[in-house]
């Protein structure tokens, strides 16, 4: 379970005094905890809710030093979390829905349109990703 792989690397973090590994993965397994997380798609959220915190604060005003550190506990957090599609995935995997994204009213019905098709594949994307893909198809 995902849960235990985040309490080893906690405890390998500790051994070898990574400090900021070990505070954010301690966060992480106090959030999971305190949730009652017991399956992996309850531990994803509550990593992927720790990421968008952190995704929230670097588009504030932070120090260089702030900065580096939030950037590398998203890295830690982003590698238990499954691999997204990036912009360019994405516009290939909207292939066979193109022209629907294109004749949709307006961007949020073309959103729908793709995030439908990509569900669909069972591919994991980000919402972000998914409507600047759909703009760039629309444009």
């Amino acid at each position: 379970m995902l849960i235990d792989d985040i309490k080893a690397r906690f405890r390998e973090a500790m051994k070898a005094r990574r400090e900021v590994e070990r505070e954010i993965l301690r966060v992480a397994i106090g959030d999971i905890t305190t949730r009652d997380a017991t399956s992996d798609d309850d531990v994803q959220a509550v990593l992927k809710k720790l990421l968008k915190s952190n995704e929230e604060t670097l588009g504030h005003n932070v120090s260089d030093d702030e900065r580096t550190k939030l950037e590398q506990e998203n890295e830690i957090l982003r590698g238990f979390l499954p691999k997204t599609l990036d912009e360019a995935q994405i516009i290939e995997a909207l292939a066979p829905v193109a022209e629907q994204i294109r004749a949709a009213s307006n961007d949020g019905q073309a959103t729908g349109v793709a995030m439908k098709q990509l569900k669909s594949t069972g591919a994991q994307v980000d919402g972000k990703t998914v409507s600047a893909a759909v703009r760039k198809l629309r444009a």
